[in-house]
């Protein structure tokens, strides 16, 4: 039996997005994993301490000898991994075992010039045997100027988002609306909007917490006293989205989540991912800028589009062997 290395990057995250994504990759590469033992290490905190690499214990060969090492998604890649805290936390002492890494879905954070360290590393622990899985354009440019080879095949959360099952999710709004925010991109004015026009337009109005700190940040804003708060697991989230309910929030994989469950879903681009991605895949978004727009689209009929070329997910499916 092959073992295959899963890079888990929902261990030690405190955003319950990267869960959502976990979940996705795992279904994505069942048909690869069903005949394999499937090991995992963690990205956001170190797997390995460089002494255990230097001692190349059994255990690390059995990492380092994995046949597949994927990289499950997220804004992993990063410009500077001398940063205090990476998104991929590893370094030129502890990377070996991971060497020929993956990359599955994998986008890039903000920046424009990766220093030479990072570079350096990158092309130490990532593979140049297989084509790489990104989630847009600007993060297939940064890898291919460094060498490698990758397809633009969008997050794994959006595979399930066939054209049969979009035309499934309702173009007219619901009576319901769950709702997320984003603690660490605050915009109270904006964001007081959001939550105004969401108790104007809606009669019930759910606010998820996916992340530790959103909660904390609701409290800060006002108009909230009805507001029902959604535990911050995806069960719960699954609960409510299992009801009838439209998405409207500045979290990307929540309103991706929503649409897997048939809802309408309108996501607030606040950063380089959802607008990169929604460049790409056709994603209802709107700027939180535009929020004076918000009410017209929210009582507008929405069609659901997603344009995932499932050409592309499959050629860089199909290099690996079942």
């Amino acid at each position: 039996m092959e073992n295959v290395l899963l890079l888990d990057t929902s261990v030690g995250s405190l955003n319950k997005g990267d869960d959502i994504i976990m979940k996705c990759v795992k279904k994505q590469l069942s048909d690869i994993t069903k005949k394999a033992y499937v090991l995992t290490l963690p990205t956001h905190v170190s797997p390995f301490h460089w002494y255990q690499v230097a001692r190349n214990s059994n255990r690390v060969q059995i990492y380092s000898n994995a046949k597949y090492k994927f990289v499950g998604g997220s804004n992993l890649l990063t410009m500077d991994m001398l940063t205090h805290f990476p998104q991929w936390n590893i370094n030129i002492f502890n990377y070996k075992p991971l060497k020929g890494s993956i990359l599955l879905g994998v986008g890039a954070g903000k920046g424009s010039e990766i220093n030479w360290y990072t570079k350096m590393l990158y092309k130490k622990v990532l593979s140049h045997e297989y084509i790489h899985s990104v989630r847009d354009e600007r993060t297939k440019k940064i890898l291919e100027e460094m060498g490698f080879k990758a397809l633009n095949t969008g997050c794994a959360t959006l595979w399930s988002l066939t054209p049969q099952l979009c035309n499934e999710i309702p173009t007219k709004k619901s009576e319901s609306v769950i709702f997320t925010l984003t603690h660490h991109s605050k915009d109270m004015k904006n964001d007081q909007l959001l939550i105004d026009t969401l108790n104007q337009h809606y009669r019930n109005v759910y606010f998820w917490i996916q992340d530790a700190k959103d909660l904390e940040y609701l409290k800060t804003l006002n108009h909230t006293e009805k507001i029902i708060h959604v535990a911050p697991s995806i069960e719960e989230y699954e609960k409510i989205l299992s009801t009838d309910v439209d998405y409207v929030g500045t979290r990307l994989h929540g309103g991706i989540y929503a649409m897997r469950h048939k809802k309408r879903s309108i996501i607030i681009s606040i950063d380089e991912r959802a607008k990169g991605m929604e460049e790409t895949y056709n994603l209802n978004t709107i700027d939180r800028n535009n929020l004076n727009e918000l009410a017209e689209m929210i009582n507008s009929e929405i069609v659901t589009n997603v344009n995932v070329n499932f050409d592309i997910v499959n050629e860089w499916l199909n290099q690996f062997e079942i």
